[in-house]
């Protein structure tokens, strides 16, 4: 009994893990696509969501089945808990994803407003994010997931200056408003992969160390292992 329950809960893992991996490839095709001007690279964007979606169905099915039929305690209960909001914050971040892959279809159509620097280092960092998370979440690793949080507010700050370089576009030269609106959106985008992948980082401290860290200021977090 003890070996079956260990092949589903492998077989979760996997799953989630294959979903991630997908949407770390969503995150940086995206941005490729814009860099580039590769508009077949965005539409290949926007057809991997469906897959991505019906694996967070897959996997919603599976612990699902598993929490009706073996009435799993403690920390087999907060991985099946964890690896549904996970996966639910992955889906979310295709999305993302694919509004980015949107915005660059539109964009390809017109000339560069400007060098594309800041924007392909937030896309960046952001996938560092999720790609941390995902590995803390496999090696249950607290202490790396509470890293992954913290590097939120660097992408914040990058998202802040973004945004007020692209208002001075627009305020400037009323003609690149266009253009401005959906770097604006792609920055956003990729601003929230980043809230989804802290999210992730939290649910693995929940996770490993059932502590839930929202909300808790940083003198409050310093014995996470």
């Amino acid at each position: 009994m003890e070996r079956h329950r260990d092949q589903e809960f492998e077989a979760i893992r996997q799953l989630l893990l294959r979903m991630g991996g997908l949407v770390e490839r969503m995150i940086s095709e995206a941005m490729a696509s814009l860099v580039e001007r590769d508009t077949s690279r965005a539409q290949a964007v926007i057809r991997t969501d469906s897959e991505v979606d019906q694996i967070e169905k897959d996997l919603d099915d599976a612990c699902h089945a598993v929490l009706a039929l073996q009435q799993p305690t403690a920390v087999d209960l907060r991985f099946l808990v964890a690896v549904m909001k996970i996966a639910n914050d992955l889906e979310r971040m295709g999305d993302s994803a694919v509004n980015v892959a949107q915005a660059v279809e539109v964009l390809n159509l017109e000339p560069p407003l400007k060098p594309y620097i800041d924007l392909p280092r937030l896309a960046a960092i952001t996938q560092e994010m999720v790609r941390d998370a995902l590995d803390s979440f496999v090696r249950r690793d607290a202490r790396a997931a509470y890293e992954v949080t913290k590097r939120d507010d660097e992408v914040d700050g990058l998202y802040k200056q973004l945004f007020r370089e692209l208002l001075s576009y627009m305020i400037e030269d009323p003609r690149t408003t266009t253009r401005a609106l959906h770097l604006l959106l792609i920055a956003r985008n990729y601003e929230r992969v980043a809230d989804h992948a802290t999210n992730i980082g939290e649910d693995v401290v929940f996770y490993v160390e059932g502590r839930d860290i929202r909300h808790l200021e940083a003198t409050d977090l310093a014995d996470i292992r």
